[in-house]
């Protein structure tokens, strides 16, 4: 428990709001996007400052406490948020420069990836990042960075340039490739195993309109629209990120009567590059079938990273399993077609994605914390429910169907989608060989593993004893 006198000391100290459960904000505050997670932390840091998130690290190392980092966002793991210790909360810090000429924007942590390209667009730039506007920078960054641009300029860490950092002993340092370059191969990749990120900067890229969009075809026809995208994604450019998708059409007034509510695959993304040379790449999706809407067109890139953000709204329950995929082979398709078949709720939604042959496994392994460059594809079942009375037969199924993958799935996972509960299969899958190596650094800039509310990587200290 926090007593009232040292929290009255860090209020004495703190520039940002300071919310205890007696607060009438405290249930809000201490809400996440996944609805299933209700933790009661004993105190909410909203932090207005850099200063603010050192004194709250401070505070929680002298007062022995759990702390959890708060960004924004939508990881369903929970990590956000802890029972009983402080949420260092971040979302208040929305900050936002552009060096145009440099090609450069500084974000601060509480930003999401939808706030940054809205101001980078007036430049004509973007930054690569989240697939979803809503998805946090801090989160995603440190974690790794799938979003519309990896297969042409990499991933939101392989772009960044320097992070401010508050360890865990209070100090404010820059990491980057000339001033703690250790800290800096850790943090991208390493998640929030190593410190507090108040701000990062990154290199941005000349983008602009881009070709964006979708084709539906009935789940009916799923197998073979999967295995025409697979086919075409052999020969894709750099510019070209696809995706296929299998979910429910909303079952609302704005959907088409045809289609509402309908079970549908759907196949796109983002070409970023010149809109005619994208109309001629994406042509044989486009006309495979026919598709029964075709929803590409030219569109500024920051509206382009909102058009998937309907598929997954705040306020459900969710349960998340991903891993690598060996190449993705007919098997496995109808593995993923038969399991969506019977999926127990309207919600949820299935993707693959494919992200090899690019930028992305054209950094060596080495350069970074980063694990798994090698796979070119990705399976990720982002489950989701309003009842939480079906939380057991949702969970279940997910279960049920990642097992049913085993045989097709690679040695390897993208610690952003594991849903909180792999535990040490977890951290091996996310980091395979690597560990070691980051225990040690854990080690050196976190002994007390004071940074555990994560897919947590133990100090060497602890792992050896």
């Amino acid at each position: 428990m926090i007593t009232s006198s040292a929290a009255d000391k860090l209020k004495s100290h703190f520039r940002g709001e300071l919310i205890l459960p007696s607060d009438p904000r405290y249930d809000a505050a201490r809400s996440v996007f996944n609805v299933a997670i209700d933790r009661r932390p004993a105190l909410i840091a909203r932090c207005a400052s850099p200063d603010d998130v050192i004194q709250a690290v401070n505070f929680a190392r002298q007062e022995k406490l759990i702390a959890s980092i708060r960004g924004t966002g939508h990881n369903v793991a929970g990590f956000a948020v802890c029972d009983d210790g402080i949420v260092i909360d971040l979302s208040r810090m929305k900050g936002i420069t552009v060096d145009a000429s440099a090609r450069t924007v500084c974000a601060e942590a509480g930003c999401n990836w939808g706030e940054v390209n809205d101001v980078l667009q007036a430049y004509g730039l973007a930054a690569t990042g989240g697939f979803v506007s809503v998805t946090g920078v801090s989160g995603l960054t440190l974690g790794g960075g799938l979003g519309w641009l990896v297969r042409k300029h990499g991933l939101a860490l392989d772009n960044l340039l320097s992070a401010d950092v508050v360890l865990a002993d209070g100090r404010l340092v820059t990491a980057s490739a000339r001033e703690n370059d250790d800290l800096f191969w850790a943090i991208r990749g390493g998640g929030g195993n190593f410190g507090v990120v108040t701000s990062f900067k990154f290199q941005a890229h000349s983008v602009g309109t881009v070709l964006a969009g979708i084709v539906l075809h009935p789940a009916a026809a799923a197998a073979g629209a999967i295995r025409r995208w697979r086919d075409l994604e052999a020969m894709a450019p750099d510019e070209s990120t696809q995706g296929a998708l299998l979910f429910h059409m909303p079952d609302d007034p704005s959907t088409p009567e045809p289609l509402r509510g309908a079970p549908i695959v759907g196949l796109g993304g983002v070409y970023a590059g010149a809109v005619e040379e994208g109309e001629r790449v994406l042509r044989p999706l486009r006309e495979y079938g026919p598709p029964l809407v075709d929803m590409f067109q030219p569109a500024p890139y920051n509206t382009a990273q909102r058009m998937a953000d309907f598929l997954w709204p705040a306020g459900l329950h969710s349960y998340w399993k991903s891993s690598y995929l060996k190449p993705l082979s007919d098997d496995a398709i109808d593995v993923v077609v038969a399991f969506f078949a019977r999926v127990p709720s309207r919600r949820t939604v299935i993707v693959l994605e494919h992200n090899g042959d690019s930028a992305w496994d054209r950094v060596p392994d080495s350069a970074t914390a980063f694990g798994h460059r090698t796979w070119p594809y990705n399976f990720v079942v982002t489950s989701a429910w309003s009842d939480p009375k079906d939380a057991e037969r949702n969970v279940t199924w997910t279960r049920d169907f990642f097992d049913a993958m085993r045989p097709f799935a690679a040695p390897g996972a993208y610690v952003n989608y594991l849903g909180g509960d792999e535990g040490a299969d977890g951290l091996k899958a996310a980091y395979g060989a690597k560990l070691a190596h980051l225990a040690a650094l854990k080690a050196k800039f976190d002994p007390a593993n004071l940074f555990r509310m994560n897919l947590n990587i133990a100090p060497a200290s602890v792992v050896g004893a």
